[in-house]
C-alpha cells in the first residue's frame, strides 16, 4: 500500500505498530505471553504515536476541521 502510494509513511508507521502488539511482539514462535505483557506494549505503542509530530497534526486536525489530515 505504501509503495503504490495508498497510504502515507506515517499510516505506514501507524500500521507496523499496531501489527506488532497485535502478533504479540518480537517473541519466539508458539511462545505465551499474558495479557499485562500486551497491555504494556499497547501503551507503550500508543504513547509513542502521541508523541510522534505527524500524530499530533493528526489529533489538531481532527479536532480543529473535524476532518482527517492525512500526513
Amino acid at each position: 500500500m505504501r509503495d503504490g502510494g495508498f497510504i502515507s509513511a506515517h499510516d505506514f508507521h501507524i500500521a507496523t505498530l499496531i501489527a506488532e502488539v497485535v502478533c504479540g511482539g518480537d517473541v519466539d514462535a508458539g511462545s505465551l505471553v499474558n495479557e499485562e505483557y500486551l497491555m504494556t506494549m499497547e501503551r507503550d505503542r500508543f504513547c509513542a504515536l502521541l508523541e510522534h509530530p505527524k500524530s499530533q497534526e493528526r489529533i489538531m486536525g481532527m479536532l480543529q476541521t473535524g476532518k482527517p489530515v492525512r500526513n
